[in-house]
């Protein structure tokens, strides 16, 4: 018993967020670049111990209680999907990265002349899994209930109070930045870098097939992008985040009555205040002169760095458009977890704070 309430104190200490979102990324990074984890036998261990972990975690009536709820079966199962098909497509990667190195072309390469027809061989196939959604939705139907709740009622709100889980990784984000920011420019960010990849790379290399080796920078950032920055955040909506929006461990009771005090504070106030103990100047430019300059060597000086260091060979190759694009929709993206490290870390709020035009970040 000892033993296992030890266990569940390690558990729920990784799993705070400060220490879990970076050892994720580490953990992604380490396993991207290890051959043996995508491999046949890297994949039935791999797989098989995740399954193990939630089905002895059930036996915690903490946890049992959160991941059984209705809205939150699915999200068990989108973890062993997403780890699936991440494992199936890097091992695919690895399998042709291997050919490739002997001097053979990529797997998909092999089979260009066959053909496959609608009818009869399309057609079976979808027959084939229309039957069996239909009845794995049948059979969930019955033995899980709808998460159907009471008519709206002001006086009773939920707590805590919960978007559908695809909104959850905005509703995160909706905690670090303003709404301007985190619920409409972020999000249209996203959606022009998506459609400005194909111009922006336009490496030839993995088109049609699977590889690692020849697009490890491309698969990195968007796997980085998509895992941890997505994914990671609806985890922590769905399991992590408990009454009064606090931070909870998966083995920990959901104690409506816990109250975490923050003392959230801003760049200005760091600098002005707790280095050069005194007040905040009444006029904005000089008050958040420190988090403004922050910004413009972000987004302004550090491109330029990086165009002559680490990302020299992307710069000679892409050209300055492309990559100057490129660079700034990547800093933005990394935006995002340096202020929420940050929060989690220092309570900091804004690093420019402008309530006279409402402008933060």
């Amino acid at each position: 018993m000892i033993v296992v309430v030890f266990l569940e104190s390690v558990v729920n200490f990784l799993c705070k967020p400060q220490i879990f979102v970076p050892l994720m990324a580490v953990a992604l990074f380490t396993a991207l670049f290890s051959k043996w984890i995508w491999t046949a036998k890297g994949g039935l261990t791999l797989i098989p111990a995740v399954a193990i972990f939630f089905f002895v975690s059930y036996f915690d009536p903490n946890f049992k209680k959160v991941a059984s709820a209705p809205d939150n079966v699915p999200i068990v199962g989108m973890i062993f999907i997403i780890l699936f098909y991440l494992w199936y497509a890097m091992h695919q990667a690895k399998n042709n990265d291997e050919r490739i190195a002997q001097g053979l072309g990529p797997n998909e390469g092999q089979d260009s002349y066959q053909k496959v027809f609608s009818w009869p061989d399309l057609v079976y196939i979808e027959l084939i899994c229309l039957v069996l959604v239909s009845a794995l939705l049948i059979v969930w139907s019955i033995l899980l209930k709808a998460p159907l709740e009471e008519p709206a009622n002001p006086t009773n709100s939920p707590n805590p109070a919960k978007a559908p889980w695809y909104f959850l990784g905005l509703q995160e984000m909706l905690v670090y930045f303003d709404p301007w920011l985190a619920g409409v420019v972020l999000p249209s960010l996203i959606i022009v870098g998506l459609m400005a990849i194909p111009y922006i790379d336009v490496n030839p290399k993995g088109n049609g097939y699977y590889t690692f080796k020849e697009r490890k920078w491309e698969i990195s950032i968007f796997l980085l992008g998509f895992l941890i920055f997505w994914i990671v955040l609806i985890f922590l909506g769905t399991f992590l985040r408990g009454p009064n929006w606090n931070f909870f461990g998966p083995y920990e009771l959901w104690d409506p009555n816990k109250l975490e005090p923050l003392n959230n504070i801003n760049v200005a106030e760091i600098v002005w205040v707790q280095l050069l103990h005194k007040g905040l100047p009444s006029f904005w430019l000089v008050r958040e002169i420190a988090g403004l300059g922050f910004m413009l060597f972000y987004l302004g000086v550090l491109p330029v760095i990086l165009s002559k260091t680490l990302f020299r060979r992307f710069y000679e190759k892409m050209g300055p458009v492309r990559y100057y694009v490129g660079c700034l929709l990547l800093l933005v993206m990394l935006l995002m977890p340096i202020k929420m490290f940050l929060r989690w870390t220092l309570n900091l709020k804004y690093i420019v704070a402008i309530p006279e035009v409402s402008f933060n970040i």
